[in-house]
């Protein structure tokens, strides 16, 4: 029998627990001296995170089943409860686990870098996801008259992984979290066209920023320079430099703009995009803007195998300890990739380690294939056939 750690032990090996505590140390609450310390339900809330549990009741019954290994697995000496972890998760400051999620995500950025992504610079998608949640539960994130939820406004650095995040009420249009980007001179920053602020995107002229956004509401425009039906490229229509003409756009943005017209021949689509970036080619521009997708495929993973949507408790401090959780265990699982180097998709490792958490088998040996030795009696059953 293997005597090792559990496999979920040797995953938590991979948090930082020193720089937790130093946070901790920043944030003083009723719930400091509890025996239920915040480390300890860290690891709990990551164990449902990748156990897949979908209710608090379902985590807790678990660990109540398991603990005797309650100690090992880094839960504490005492058994946890449904009411003792639900105290926590209502009350204690949730600002320890956004900083250390922060903390996480510089972590995953240093590891996870695509060496397939050759183009020189910084280069940012920011975008938002919107969570549903039941507005006789979650009367705090009213934002309809028959519904409840809140926004998470994510900015993603297209070669690595998140790079900051805010959650707000549902009700935030999302041109507001442009004013909380913390912009850098010479980095590009690619919007949908839903963050068509013309104010805004003047503002990342100014400070000597990159933007590609696409069109919205046709806006009226004068051509300055630039060629139509452009020969020998491939699939870009239009490639011009203009001057919005309309009183509120010429005030708002009073400098030229380049505007790209793109054939996408896979959508058989037409896209129009805006930026303020007169160096790059406009197929790159397209490029830039088609791996804006990046952050939808994330949202789309965060939402299909966290449990973000199932929330494990009713209040607004509980709803964000989990997300934040949630964004903690997605940088473990892709840190553990690419540390060993496991050749296989973040969702592939975490549906692997989901089902072995009490297991005792050496973590990287999970994703090694097995070689199964044919017997005589094996090659005779085939004969048989």
């Amino acid at each position: 029998m293997n005597q090792g750690k559990f496999v979920f032990s040797q995953v938590t090996v991979y948090l930082p627990q020193r720089q937790f505590e130093r946070i901790m140390t920043k944030y003083t609450d009723r719930t400091s001296q509890w025996s239920l310390t915040a480390w300890n339900q860290l690891l709990v809330l990551m164990f449902g995170q990748l156990d897949g549990c979908s209710s608090l009741r379902e985590l807790t019954d678990i660990t109540t089943a398991h603990a005797r290994k309650s100690f090992h697995l880094g839960f504490g000496r005492t058994p946890i409860n449904r009411t003792q972890l639900s105290k926590v998760n209502q009350l204690r400051d949730y600002r320890i686990f956004e900083e250390f999620a922060y903390h996480m995500v510089k972590l995953a950025q240093k590891k996870c870098i695509d060496i397939e992504f050759e183009l020189y610079g910084k280069y940012y998608a920011f975008d938002s996801t919107t969570i549903d949640l039941c507005m006789s539960l979650f009367e705090w994130a009213r934002f309809r008259s028959t519904k409840s939820g809140i926004k998470v406004h994510t900015q993603i650095d297209i070669v690595t992984h998140p790079v900051s995040f805010n959650i707000t009420e549902a009700a935030i249009h999302d041109v507001n979290a442009m004013d909380w980007i913390n912009y850098e001179p010479f980095a590009c920053y690619i919007f949908d066209r839903g963050y068509w602020d013309l104010e805004r995107l003047y503002r990342i002229e100014l400070i000597n920023s990159f933007f590609v956004i696409r069109e919205k509401r046709n806006p009226k425009f004068e051509v300055v320079a630039g060629e139509d039906l452009l020969e020998g490229t491939d699939n870009v229509l239009r490639d011009q430099t203009v001057r919005f003409t309309t009183k509120g756009n010429a005030e708002n943005y009073p400098s030229e703009i380049r505007r790209i017209v793109y054939y996408d021949p896979v959508l058989r689509r037409t896209f129009t995009y805006y930026t303020n970036n007169f160096y790059l080619k406009a197929e790159v521009i397209a490029f830039l803007y088609k791996n804006r997708w990046v952050v939808e495929i994330f949202f789309k993973w965060m939402k299909s195998h966290l449990r973000i949507k199932c929330f494990w408790g009713n209040s607004e401090n509980a709803v964000r300890i989990q997300i934040y959780v949630a964004i903690i265990t997605y940088c473990i699982v892709a840190i553990i990739e690419r540390t060993l180097q496991l050749n296989r998709s973040t969702y592939d490792v975490m549906r692997i380690l989901g089902s072995s958490l009490l297991a005792k088998d050496n973590l990287k040996d999970l994703f090694q294939p097995v070689e199964v030795e044919q017997t005589n009696d094996d090659w005779q059953l085939q004969l048989d056939f």
